[in-house]
């Protein structure tokens, strides 16, 4: 009989994991384990939002909705979401590497990872005094941390090259002693951010030796990586994101041979997508969601670019990620709603002679089309307040709504809504008609766009008020 597993089986435990930035939803309800000692891998396609899931679980970003759960070896847990950005590492015992190689070039290897311990020599200084008058609780701890030091540079097999500047190290090797930094933090969790990004076959051979050294001390590896071969080799488990969504979670076996996770990187035959897209009533596959992250939620100057999915351009900053997503432009969401389409078809006896006509779909798909086009429309007719013209040839700026953009803001227009006044004065009605035509889901309640546009109206009413008054 299997034992089910507790919670001091997992050392994190994410759940119900949102970040959102305005009105774009760069992680939405992510749920996922790593167990302790194991190598848990997070991939997916180029914008899914890995990066945006590591600065959640370390403290650059805090999350919009959610729990992050640290779980450590003598039995405290911590919710990390709620822990300063500095204690995550203190106290939680969590260390990261990012995605660009961040070593000091011109310190030796050695000071490299003495930097890394520096809290502990500080405290073991007095703070200068025990240090500067060598007191012998500080010589202890100095010969402490190099030994660690020297320890992780034999285990990164850098040891010969100590005492040469890291700006003098190849690439691969940059990477391997930018691990071997993170570990002289002495970790219980180890966060790395595409260490494979950029090696050869042979640097990757000797960073998988170096990872698999790690789990063997007992250390558990949470890892975004897009090298295939890396993942498969040393994974215990992987979980797999596309646009902000898990979309796959399992043994790499089970993964590597799911037909939603094969979509979302190497994606369907054009033919299959207009097929797909039409069987779900998703015609308008380009509209982009044109707006910019939330200042009050998003990374501040210093902090990383990442943002999160709602249209099918990415942009790379230096450190993450900025996504904006297409409605429909899910790959794997393609596969599934094709899958249950075609279980949802009722079969009819046919002769092998009609079955072998490849032609026999293309004319379905029109009547399909137009049927889903009329239920659409006739959701987006019940809206009650639609207005032929705006008042007085004037439109108020929609846009000012948090969450709607310039494509939002036209639709809503071809759809007699214009002024914020008539948003404020929506039903529930009016806003599931809403819905149905933007396919928001929900997203009207969330954004409070009500509430939103009772303030902008109120303000568009007191100013022909004030300027009367002025004159």
């Amino acid at each position: 009989m299997n034992a089910t597993p507790s919670s001091k089986d997992f050392i994190l435990q994410v759940e119900h994991l949102s970040m959102k930035f305005g009105g774009l939803v760069a992680i939405g309800d992510l749920s996922f384990q790593a167990r302790r000692g194991e190598i848990t891998a997070l991939i997916g396609p180029n914008g899914a939002g890995k990066t945006t899931v590591f600065n959640c679980i370390t403290g650059f970003y805090k999350p919009s909705e959610g729990m992050i759960t640290l779980n450590r070896e003598d039995g405290s847990t911590y919710l990390l979401e709620r822990l300063p950005n500095h204690e995550i590492p203190a106290r939680a015992k969590v260390a990261r590497t990012f995605q660009n190689i961040r070593l000091f070039s011109g310190m030796t290897l050695l000071e490299n990872l003495l930097v890394a311990q520096h809290n502990k020599l500080m405290k073991a200084s007095g703070y200068t005094l025990l240090g500067l008058f060598g007191f012998p609780s500080y010589r202890q701890a100095s010969a402490e941390s190099i030994e660690l030091a020297r320890h992780w540079l034999e285990k990164a097999d850098l040891v010969d090259r100590a005492d040469d500047p890291a700006g003098d190290l190849p690439y691969g090797a940059q990477r391997r002693l930018e691990i071997a930094r993170a570990m002289c933090t002495g970790p219980e969790l180890l966060c790395l951010d595409e260490p494979a990004a950029g090696l050869n076959p042979k640097e990757s051979a000797a960073l998988n030796e170096l990872l698999m050294g790690i789990k063997s001390t007992g250390t558990s590896i949470l890892l975004i990586e897009h090298d295939m071969s890396v993942v498969m080799q040393i994974s215990d488990h992987v979980v797999v994101l596309e646009y902000g969504r898990k979309i796959s979670d399992g043994n790499p076996a089970s993964v590597r041979t799911d037909p939603r996770v094969i979509a979302a990187y190497l994606g369907v035959d054009d033919e299959e997508v207009t097929e797909v897209l039409t069987e779900v009533g998703d015609e308008d596959v380009i509209e982009q969601l044109d707006t910019g992250p939330d200042s009050a939620h998003g990374p501040g100057n210093s902090a990383s670019m990442m943002a999160g999915p709602i249209s099918d351009s990415v942009e790379h900053g230096d450190e993450g990620e900025r996504v904006t997503v297409s409605k429909g432009a899910s790959k794997a969401a393609q596969v599934d709603a094709r899958a249950a389409s075609i279980a949802s078809k009722p079969v009819a006896a046919a002769s092998p002679a009609a079955a072998a006509k490849p032609a026999a779909k293309k004319p379905a798909r029109a009547p399909a089309k137009k049927a889903a086009a009329k239920a659409s429309a006739a959701k987006a007719g019940g809206i009650s307040n639609r207005l032929d013209a705006p008042r007085g040839g004037k439109a108020d700026s929609l846009i000012r709504i948090k969450g709607i953009g310039p494509v939002n803001e036209r639709k809503l227009n071809e759809h007699g809504i214009f002024h914020f006044d008539q948003i404020a004065a929506w039903k529930k009605a009016d806003i599931e008609a809403a819905e149905a035509y933007l396919a928001f889901d929900g997203r009207i309640a969330r954004e409070d766009w009500i509430g939103q546009a009772k303030t902008l109206a109120k303000e568009v009413a007191a100013k022909p008020a004030t300027r009367g008054g002025r004159k």
